[in-house]
């Protein structure tokens, strides 16, 4: 296994403070799993853009609101009431990009069945540390099913859908620490603006992908250390 785990972050914790006041090599699950669906030199000018925002503290996450409607719709058993209803809260500034958001997660919502016989789960972060990398690992929520099957999903809200790469990167650092982030449930990744889910698959194996994610990793940390 190539990755040291650490203790958990709790999922309100966005940040992982002795990091947030330097420039020290560091990236999210969504910033990673962005970073090994590029190639070639759109993999350096990603992690100097990062680096940037990370030097300006700057960042602003627009979905917040979308995630909070989709858990609402969950819990109080609405299909869609309260993803339709966000769209209209939100500034005008983001209402296209929640208008081509919602139709997805709506269909996503749908795939979910009985809304009656599932419930949200209580997720939690956990931090990877890849290839000497610091990762934080963060699902979107979690699902609890009757007879107790359970689901830790990410949702990919990008509006050109998740390469092949970012699927299998995505799927793999949550099972890696799923026994952290939700134990015994299932990897999922759900891409929103379509409402296509992806569930991890056979077909690589799991050594495979730790030494490709720790080549990754180092190559990440080298680009960020030399960007100006």
């Amino acid at each position: 296994m190539c990755v040291r785990k650490t203790p958990p972050h709790q999922g309100g914790s966005s940040t992982v403070p002795t990091l947030e006041t330097d420039l020290t090599p560091y990236a999210t699950m969504l910033s990673f799993t962005r970073y090994v669906g590029r190639t070639g030199p759109r993999k350096a000018s990603f992690v100097s853009g990062l680096r940037r925002a990370r030097q300006a503290k700057s960042g602003f996450n627009p979905h917040g609101q979308l995630v909070k409607a989709l858990k609402a719709d969950i819990q109080f058993r609405t299909p869609g009431t309260h993803l339709e209803a966000v769209v209209q809260a939100v500034k005008p500034r983001w209402r296209p990009l929640y208008e081509a958001s919602t139709t997805g997660a709506a269909r996503y919502l749908e795939s979910l069945g009985d809304l009656d016989k599932l419930w949200l789960a209580q997720t939690h972060d956990a931090l990877a540390v890849i290839g000497g990398l610091p990762v934080k690992i963060n699902p979107h929520l979690g699902l609890r099913y009757e007879g107790g099957r359970a689901e830790a999903v990410r949702l990919h809200f990008d509006e050109t859908p998740p390469s092949d790469e970012t699927v299998v990167a995505t799927l793999h650092l949550m099972a890696a620490y799923m026994d952290q982030i939700l134990p015994h449930a299932e990897p999922v990744l759900v891409d929103v603006r379509r409402g296509d889910v992806f569930r991890a698959g056979a077909a690589t194996k799991p050594a495979d992908i730790d030494r490709w994610l720790t080549g990754e990793a180092a190559a990440f940390a080298a680009m960020w250390s030399t960007a100006s």
